[in-house]
């Protein structure tokens, strides 16, 4: 949450010349609002369901650039879909630059809506488990998207024979 994902994601898309998604703003467009008043009006069961047929539809697709939303991967059936038949590519975010943003992001975040400080380090530590399952980790703490985004694209063309 907050990392940077979508930003990130559109710059390596458009430095392989590949399609971005981004599965939050499909859901949103499709619903024609935001994920926040998506789980207020539809539920977050319905948000999830259709997060998840999105997911697996555009997993069988190749040379996309997907951005997952912070709780998708959290889903075993989705970390299953994406870490086989995906890159599944790890954005990490140190606690402290986390914190950071947080003012930046928990209006658009219903997860964190009413949470207080500290459980909000207890939902980050409890995720940092299930993200810990990936292909590729990324550290971004005190870079530039763009200098993230090459470092991805150079490591998928060496370890991964991935280009435009």
């Amino acid at each position: 949450m907050g990392v940077g994902k979508t930003t990130i994601g559109k710059l390596v898309a458009h430095k392989l010349l590949r399609p971005f998604v981004d599965i939050d703003e499909e859901i949103e467009k499709e619903y024609g609002m935001p994920v926040s008043q998506i789980f207020k009006e539809i539920g977050e069961k319905s948000f999830r369901d259709r997060e998840k047929q999105l997911i697996a539809d555009l997993a069988e697709q190749k040379r996309k650039v997907i951005s997952l939303g912070g709780g998708a991967f959290l889903q075993e059936e989705i970390r299953r879909i994406c870490l086989s038949s995906c890159i599944v590519i790890h954005l990490d975010l140190s606690l402290e630059s986390w914190k950071e943003r947080l003012s930046l992001i928990v209006d658009s975040r219903p997860v964190l809506h009413g949470k207080s400080i500290g459980e909000m380090e207890e939902l980050y530590y409890n995720r940092q488990e299930i993200y810990a399952m990936h292909h590729l980790k990324i550290c971004t703490d005190n870079q530039s998207a763009d200098n993230i985004a090459e470092q991805i694209i150079n490591t998928l063309s060496m370890e991964f024979g991935v280009r435009p």
